[in-house]
Formats: C-alpha cells, sequence, structure tokens
C-alpha cells in the first residue's frame, strides 16, 4: 500500500539504482514454498469435503447427475472452488499468512462459489443433490479455514525461531525511524526483520546506534544502494517530514520490477484498518478514519451476543463451577467466591465475581506487599505472592478463577471481551487517555489476555485497551475469544 506523507523536499533517492529484476518469491523463496504448500492444503481439504459430502448424501453407492456420477461432480466443485479462491487472490504472496485478511479472503471465496453454484444450477436446471451441498460447502469452508490455521502454526512457529521472514530496511527521520524499528520488533510474527536503517546525516552515523540498534546503511538520497547492499525485500518508509510525496513517488517508480514490497506507515497509529478507508481527491489518496462505534446497533448485537454466549457457558460449564468451589472451600479456610469492587462502563461500579484463591485476610495484608510489587503504573502483582493458596496458584495459571464473571457477563455489568476491569484506585490514578477504557463494558478477557496477560507493562496494556475500545467488533471478539482458549492452555504471563 502506497501512501502521502507530507514533508520537506529531501529526495528518498538520488537516482536510479540498477536492481536485479525478481519477483517477491525469488527475494523470499520460503515464501513461494509456503504458498505452493497453501495450494495442497486446499486441495486436499476440499477433496475431503467433497468425498466425505457423496458419502453423507449417496453411502457407498454414488448417483448420478445426467449420467454422470456424483464422484464426478464433486471433482467439478473442487476444481471451481479452487478457481475461485485464485481469483479471490487467496494465493497472492502479500495476503499469505496475513491472519485475518488471509481468513476473510478465504471465506469470501466460499460465499462467492455457493453464489456461482446456485447461478449454474438454475440456469442449466440441474437438479443438484441438496443433502450433497449441504454438506460440501460448510465443510468445505471449515476444512479450508482449519487448513489455514494449521499452515499459521507453522509459521508462527518458523518466524518465532527467526525464520521465514522479510527483510527490512526503514527509510525515516531518527526518532521516526526508532519508532517503526520499535514496533515491528515487538511484533515477530509479522516476519519484518529490520536489517538496516537509512536516516539523515547518515556519513555520522555508520556504526549502530545507541537509539535505533540496528547499522544504518546510508542517507535518504541512498535506499535504493542499501536496498542492493542488505539484500532486503522489503523497505519501510516512517512518517518523517524527509520524505515527500515526489520523492515517494519516485522510489515507488524504481521499485517496480525488483520484487521489493514498499511499505508506508502512517503518521496515526494504532487505528486499525476496520476504521480506514481510501479516498482518492485529485490523485491525492487521503485516509478517511471512521469514528468508533460505541453505541447503536452493533452495541445492541454485542449486548445479545454476550449475554447469550455467557448464558450458554453457565449452564455447560455448571458441574464444573460447583466442583471448583467445593475444592476450594476444603483447600483453605474461607468462602469460595471472592467480590470485588470494580469499575465498569462509563464510571458505574460493580461487584466483580471470582474464585477465591487467596488466604482470606488478603485485602488486610495488601499493604505490608506493596514494596513487592513487581508491576509499573497503575497495577499491583506480585509473581509470587505469599496469600496464594495452593489451588489458588493453579486457578490463576489457567484463568480458571475468573470463570464466575460469566455471571457479571449474563447480568450485563461485563463483556466477554473488553478491557481489564479496573480497581477504583486504579481509575483514580488514570492519566492522559486511559480513561478512554471506561467508554466500554470491561470483559473476561482482551487483547491484553493474549498478548501476555501479566507480562505485558502499564502502557502496554492501555494501548491494546484503547486499540480494543476504537476498534471493537464481533469478529475481533471472536478471533480473541479463540486466542484465549490458547493463551489459557499454555498458561503464560498468568500469576
Amino acid at each position: 500500500m502506497t501512501a502521502v506523507v507530507p514533508g520537506a523536499t529531501a529526495p528518498v533517492s538520488n537516482g536510479p539504482v540498477d536492481l536485479p529484476q525478481a519477483s517477491a518469491a525469488d527475494r523470499s523463496p520460503w515464501l513461494r514454498r509456503y504458498s505452493q504448500s497453501l495450494v495442497l492444503v486446499d486441495l486436499g481439504a476440499l477433496c475431503l469435503a467433497a468425498l466425505l459430502a457423496v458419502f453423507v448424501r449417496f453411502g457407498s453407492t454414488p448417483g448420478d447427475l445426467r449420467g454422470y456420477s456424483y464422484y464426478g461432480v464433486a471433482a467439478a466443485l473442487v476444481v471451481l472452488w479452487m478457481a475461485v479462491l485464485a481469483l479471490s487472490r487467496c494465493y497472492e504472496m502479500r495476503f499469505v499468512g496475513s491472519g485475518p485478511e488471509e481468513f476473510r479472503r478465504v471465506g469470501n471465496a466460499s460465499v462467492r462459489l455457493t453464489a456461482v453454484v446456485a447461478l449454474i444450477g438454475y440456469g442449466a436446471r440441474l437438479d443438484l443433490a441438496r443433502g450433497f451441498l449441504a454438506v460440501a460447502l460448510p465443510s468445505g469452508l471449515l476444512l479450508l479455514l482449519l487448513g489455514r490455521y494449521l499452515a499459521r502454526v507453522v509459521l508462527r512457529g518458523r518466524r518465532l525461531r527467526g525464520e521465514w521472514g522479510h527483510r527490512v530496511v526503514v527509510v525515516g527521520n531518527h526518532p521516526q525511524a526508532e519508532a517503526l524499528i520499535g514496533l515491528l520488533r515487538k511484533e515477530p510474527l509479522s516476519g519484518l526483520h529490520v536489517v538496516g536503517a537509512c536516516v539523515p546525516g547518515a556519513r555520522a552515523w555508520r556504526n549502530p546506534t545507541a537509539a535505533l540498534n540496528v547499522p544504518i546503511l546510508g542517507s535518504l538520497a541512498g535506499v535504493m544502494d542499501a536496498l542492493l547492499s542488505s539484500r532486503a525485500d522489503t523497505v519501510a518508509i516512517a512518517a518523517s517530514p524527509g520524505i515527500t510525496a515526489e520523492a515517494l513517488r519516485r522510489l515507488s517508480y524504481e521499485l517496480e520490477g525488483t520484487g521489493i514490497d514498499l511499505l508506508v506507515a502512517p503518521a496515526l497509529t494504532n487505528i486499525t484498518g476496520t476504521r480506514v478507508s481510501l479516498r482518492p481527491v485529485a490523485g491525492l489518496p487521503l485516509l478517511h478514519l471512521d469514528e468508533p462505534e460505541l453505541d447503536g446497533a452493533r452495541k445492541v448485537i454485542k449486548a445479545v451476543f454476550d449475554r447469550s454466549l455467557g448464558l450458554v457457558g453457565v449452564l455447560l460449564l455448571a458441574p464444573l463451577l460447583l466442583l471448583l468451589a467445593v475444592l476450594i472451600r476444603l483447600d483453605s479456610p474461607g468462602p469460595a467466591l471472592f467480590r470485588q469492587e470494580r469499575v465498569g462502563r462509563d464510571g458505574r461500579t460493580f461487584g466483580v465475581l471470582k474464585y477465591r484463591t487467596m488466604v482470606v485476610d488478603a485485602e488486610v495484608r495488601r499493604e505490608a506487599m506493596l514494596a513487592l510489587n513487581e508491576h509499573d503504573g497503575v497495577l499491583f502483582k506480585v509473581r509470587q505472592d505469599p496469600r496464594l493458596t495452593r489451588l489458588g496458584r493453579l486457578l490463576r495459571r489457567f484463568s480458571l478463577d475468573e470463570l464466575p464473571q460469566l455471571i457479571n457477563v449474563v447480568k450485563g455489568q461485563m463483556s466477554l471481551v473488553g478491557p481489564r476491569p479496573p480497581l477504583p484506585s486504579e481509575v483514580a490514578r488514570y492519566e492522559g487517555h486511559a480513561v478512554r477504557r471506561l467508554l466500554v463494558k470491561p470483559g473476561m478477557t482482551g487483547l491484553w489476555q493474549v498478548n501476555g496477560r501479566s507480562d505485558l507493562s502499564w502502557d502496554e496494556t492501555v494501548r491494546l485497551d484503547l486499540r480494543y475500545v476504537e476498534s471493537w467488533s464481533l469478529g475481533l471478539d471472536l478471533a480473541i475469544l479463540v486466542k484465549t482458549v490458547l493463551a489459557v492452555v499454555r498458561g503464560r504471563g498468568a500469576y
């Protein structure tokens, strides 16, 4: 994506450099192999779904359609589905491994296939077996998404080991380049590994600097030489006053045919793609930002979703909830439930429910333990808290102590997904925009839960909560709920 960054008149490049003509796959061989493997994974998933549909509908003796066996119909459906996936750019390398965007494209392609099958069936007056389609279409979509998810697991594992990534050169003024490098390093799963930077006054910064901690490969006028010398396949432009619209346009021309991707970081951060759209005006791509949707129909839908799923959770988990309550009473003296005042939406207080994981006089002993606090900001956390009971440590490790909050969700005091519910004492110490966390209901889980839990700093917790507040959607909630299960099973960052 290319955007215009206004600024001063310093050029990004001093002229064309003879870079080898290549494709993205040539510069990142793993990307070609990964994309090819996705084709095989998708093909296997669709063949399995088609055969399952034939067996479920017809048994061991398949029927026929105008003299053709339904095995042939199933094969035709698989070929058509693969073609729709390709036309929907599900194998385009810039979308491969991109997470939500990749899954969205697979889902949209499957919806288009359904429409195509319906049109073909109606136009050709084909009496397609409804049972066959009722099994093939949904099972095919589920298996496609499952296959893509498993491929993502492999990709994530490789990237955590520093493999299967893109070599990135960051371009911009020192403060902006440093900020962009810091953001990229916080997201190792993006696969964007910074191998160097181009900044003003490069001659004075030939060695790695304390601020950037990456090699300085050149000035703003030597970007093309830096890309060649570092064998980079991606250039990331930080929003800087030294980069003009004309210089950025020239750089995009020079990169044509080289296989090097051009990424441009906007001046605005922590704004998700659901709120951003491009509005071209006189050849200038302007970013249009939608206001956060905190009220209206989406709020009602979210409330219905939360309470319905919360009620289902209470009913299904009732035996486990009762068992845990009994075990807590047997493990240590005191009640099974712990009720604590927390601050909800718009500053309204409510009593959050948790299983008791500490001794009964834990609150009395809290003041004496403030010196042991291992967390920054307004939070109070002690990794080896002596007030925890034996069972309490296990409950906290797997977040089982928070299950009673399903009752708070059913009562409408909390959401399944949202910012962390704060204490009144924490809210009293909020500074800056942290108070915006109170614009929505607090949640049992959230971005803070799936990105490190108690291991996060206070600033990072606030950043993630504000990102959720301004960008929430049901799709995001579902993604966070799935990731929460994985985070809880791993038991990392909980104490």
